[in-house]
């Protein structure tokens, strides 16, 4: 195992193709919003109590009636496929070990059903809704079929953000076999080998079940951008209401003026969310908003953040500053890339147990205590 989630990310970065670490790593335009994201969390002090019994401490909380072993889901990330082949096979298995739910992503390389087939725990469906509002009515009908318990609607992503690192990339599916790409390739045969014995780039393959567009990436891709459904409203979250029967999230929130109109329109939940920084580059930091909008429905409705979390101190932050759990996009696919299974199960134990250690030092037995009280104020 290694020390910290950062050193993941370095072994992911020379494993990986260039192109591919880029997708994984990089924000919109000049990436600002991500790195708000990562210098956000460390902005958060605490205020630590003494002489305090923490001979026992307890990381689990509940949400819907289920217990899981930490404030923490693996989050839904697209096209993972690019990092090891039947990706959301593995982090399903890895986020069922350690305990926690798994969000599967619309844009996944692998069928739902088959991951779970592979995965006898808590599965949610991440949703993106196209004009063609079939699609994610079959893909809703389809998930409750396969039994998972809860919807996350994504609601930030009508057009994809502007991200440069791709276009000087030249990133697309299919992969585009230029020279500059084939050197990059050579470079790093292990991964070459890996997508070699998948069949070559990975497909949308959820999207395309649903869609009717199966085996042409291409038409795979203009489902997921060109067709997504920008007239989107509040109103049409009865429409999920009555194709959905268990929990609706709403993802992609940053103001509480959003937060109270989730509410209002019925949702169980929300995550607090700039997208990790790949779609508005100007947005806020999802942690800086978290204090407003938890002020605003706190109590009401569950409520949860991404962006920037590398470390179990970050999850114990959330926690004090209101949130239900925290997503994790990026770092579970730093253990994927850098190390396979084992690179997953490895980082979700390490947040596991600096959160531990995080509530030891801070004179709190338990995750679900954390509250304001533990925060410094400035």
């Amino acid at each position: 195992m290694l020390p910290a989630i950062k050193d993941y990310r370095a072994l992911a970065r020379r494993r990986l193709s260039r192109f591919a670490f880029d997708y994984l790593e990089g924000g919109a335009e000049d990436g600002r919003s991500m790195a708000r994201n990562l210098a956000s969390w460390g902005d958060v002090t605490f205020l630590p109590r003494t002489m305090v019994d923490v001979s026992q401490v307890d990381t689990s909380i509940t949400l819907f009636g289920r217990k899981q072993a930490m404030p923490a889901f693996v989050g839904p990330t697209g096209l993972n496929g690019l990092y090891w082949p039947q990706a959301e096979q593995v982090l399903a298995r890895a986020a069922h070990a350690a305990g926690l739910p798994f969000v599967m992503s619309t844009a996944s390389t692998s069928l739902l059903e088959d991951v779970r087939a592979a995965s006898p725990g808590d599965l949610w469906l991440q949703l993106y809704v196209q004009k063609d509002r079939r699609i994610a009515q079959s893909m809703m009908a389809r998930a409750q079929a396969a039994g998972f318990s809860a919807l996350m609607l994504t609601v930030d992503t009508m057009v994809h953000g502007k991200r440069d690192h791709d276009v000087r990339n030249g990133f697309r599916m299919p992969v585009p076999w230029t020279p500059r790409l084939l050197a990059d390739l050579l470079s790093h045969p292990r991964w070459c080998l890996r997508m070699l014995r998948q069949g070559g780039s990975p497909q949308l393959v959820n999207l395309a079940r649903s869609a009717g567009v199966e085996s042409n990436i291409q038409k795979q891709a203009a489902a997921m951008s060109r067709e997504m459904d920008m007239a989107l409203r509040w109103e049409d979250l009865a429409w999920v209401r009555r194709h959905w029967q268990g929990p609706v999230i709403v993802k992609g929130l940053l103001s509480a003026d959003d937060a109270r109109l989730a509410l209002q329109a019925g949702a169980d939940g929300i995550v607090v969310s700039n997208h990790g920084g790949r779609q508005l580059e100007c947005a806020p930091a999802p942690m800086a908003q978290l204090p407003q909008i938890a002020d605003a429905v706190h109590g009401k409705m569950h409520i949860f953040v991404d962006g920037g979390v590398r470390r179990g101190s970050d999850i114990a932050k959330a926690r004090a500053l209101g949130a239900d759990a925290v997503l994790l996009g990026r770092a579970p696919l730093y253990g994927l890339a850098s190390r396979g299974p084992q690179g997953v199960a490895e980082v979700l134990e390490i947040l596991r147990t600096e959160l531990e250690t995080t509530l030891r030092l801070l004179g709190a037995p338990q995750a679900t205590g954390l509250n304001a009280s533990f925060l410094q104020k400035h």
